[in-house]
């Protein structure tokens, strides 16, 4: 057990390691390492002992994006009130706490995505997990919404909200690499707008209403 134990940590070792020499090789040179045999040389490793965590860089760029998000739902979670939050309250405590996360790796974010298409027409094949994961919380958080009453269950619509926070984090990820304010503040006002938009939209408004209305007259009749 001690010894699988051990292996288990070197193995994370690793794999943080390879992480961080990445991150920082993008920070040095402002472009990825030119080859894994030479990136796993300067760590000190084989290059078949890389292919045991990752098959290529486009494996090691989804394991930072993996790393941004595990750590700021660790933070979010962290936060005392947050079990107690709306659905709407926790969405906002994501993006605050994913944009912090993501300032912290904001010059390696902009050497490799500044410059690339917009996101939300092509997104990078690394971001594919952390748009796995991030779904996941989003189906949390409007069957929490749907349960409360924040968000209107409505028939085949409901099922597509997922899909168009991940277009909203789309979003608020580009604006953010654009945004030029003191402290980022516009992103903030941006975050705080989408998400009011997004559940002003996706509440009980005048058209529900109008529609129990008129289902509770034709039922009466």
């Amino acid at each position: 057990m001690e010894n699988i134990e051990k292996t288990n940590l070197s193995a994370k070792d690793t794999r943080t390691r390879i992480l961080e020499a990445f991150v920082h090789h993008v920070l040095e040179t402002g472009q990825e390492p030119v080859s894994v045999y030479k990136f796993a040389q300067s760590l000190s490793i084989s290059e078949q002992e890389f292919y045991k965590f990752y098959t290529s860089f486009q494996g090691v760029k989804g394991g930072v994006w993996d790393a941004i998000f595990e750590q700021t739902l660790a933070d979010m979670h962290a936060q005392e009130p947050y079990a107690h939050y709306s659905a709407k309250e926790k969405l906002l405590s994501f993006y605050f706490t994913w944009i912090e996360e993501l300032k912290k790796n904001r010059s390696y974010l902009l050497a490799l995505y500044e410059k690339q298409p917009d996101f939300k027409k092509v997104t990078p094949q690394e971001v594919q997990s952390f748009k796995t994961k991030y779904l996941a919380f989003a189906k949390t958080l409007v069957q929490e919404g749907k349960e409360t009453e924040q968000i209107a269950n409505r028939k085949y619509i409901s099922d597509k909200y997922p899909e168009v926070l991940w277009l909203e984090t789309l979003f608020i990820f580009q604006f953010w690499l654009k945004d030029t304010s003191p402290g980022f503040e516009r992103t903030d006002a941006a975050i705080e707008k989408s998400v009011n938009l997004f559940f002003d939209v996706i509440g009980r408004n005048a058209v529900d209403s109008f529609f129990d209305f008129a289902k509770f007259l034709y039922q009466s009749k």
